[in-house]
């Protein structure tokens, strides 16, 4: 039985902590890096070795795996001060579960190439935490295609599918695409029971006498109940991200000449829901916005 190769992995969040542990669980040596380092604790009792800088995770990790927030913050990582770029070897493999803009992906995997030798496949993920956990997300890999073959074993412990969509930026692209579904779906969800509250409707029922139907939808069946019973801890995604990938998707639009007016349309709603205190809260608060709006 071959040795299993050596595993570094940037950004302990909500989608990384979970996807880290399966990892541990499948056998693989882990290094990780936190910008808060306290939220590594639990993976080094687990087995995983924490360093100070992106730049270490290099030192003796095959492929370093990446789940941050944004564009700017990824930029920071791998090319700032300490960063990914001093560390990487020639032969080094970096896959980013990110979502960014696609442009910027492409920009960032060529001159990390040129400068180090290290190759770039982003492979954004959907399916939220239970799908980290679960090891059931579904991965939008772009990059080379004998890189992307490298990468599937190892990502075969944190999704049930793994698709090659095209060259780097093909990835992001397509979580623009699923992001644009998911975030109109999940303003509709809310509409949909603020209207059953008002029209005297039991909006917990909802997602039950909906299921098998064309309505239904993974986000129907976990936002519907935790919108009408008004759970929304804890949070299991953020109304951030979800704004910030609406807002790639206008852009991506705009540079493509798409049209995008549902997805311009929910960008609105979600930054209406934001500046009222709610970037940091689950996107299940969005009833809110329309139990406060329709009255």
């Amino acid at each position: 039985m071959s040795e299993l190769p050596s595993v570094a992995f940037a950004g302990i969040g909500l989608m990384g902590h979970r996807m880290c542990h399966r990892l541990l669980a499948a056998g693989y040596p882990l290094t990780v890096w936190n910008r808060s380092p306290e939220k590594c604790a639990s993976l080094i009792e687990a087995g995983a070795r924490r360093v100070d800088s992106p730049a270490e995770l290099c030192a003796a990790a095959d492929l370093v795996l990446l789940c941050l927030a944004d564009t700017a913050v990824v930029r920071e990582v791998v090319f700032g001060a300490g960063g990914i770029v001093e560390g990487a070897r020639p032969g080094q493999l970096l896959i980013d579960h990110s979502s960014l803009e696609p442009a910027a992906t492409r920009n960032m995997a060529a001159e990390l190439e040129s400068r180090c030798g290290m190759y770039w496949v982003d492979a954004p993920v959907s399916g939220g935490t239970a799908g980290a956990e679960a090891g059931t997300l579904a991965i939008m890999a772009g990059g080379r295609a004998e890189d992307v073959e490298r990468a599937r074993p190892v990502l075969a412990h944190l999704g049930q599918r793994l698709t090659h969509m095209g060259g780097v930026g093909a990835g992001q692209v397509t979580k623009a695409c699923n992001q644009m579904i998911v975030g109109c779906n999940a303003l509709v969800i809310a509409e949909v029971v603020a209207l059953a509250e008002r029209s005297g409707v039991d909006a917990s029922l909802l997602a039950p006498a909906l299921a098998g139907g064309f309505a239904d939808s993974k986000p129907l069946q976990i936002l519907a109940p935790q919108m009408a019973a008004s759970e929304f801890e804890p949070v299991k995604w953020y109304v951030r991200t979800l704004l910030k990938d609406l807002d790639t998707a206008v852009r991506l639009s705009r540079e493509a000449g798409s049209a995008t007016p549902m997805a311009g349309l929910a960008a609105q709603l979600m930054r209406l829901h934001g500046s009222h205190g709610h970037l940091e809260h689950d996107p299940a608060t969005l009833i809110e916005l329309f139990r406060e709006r329709v009255q």
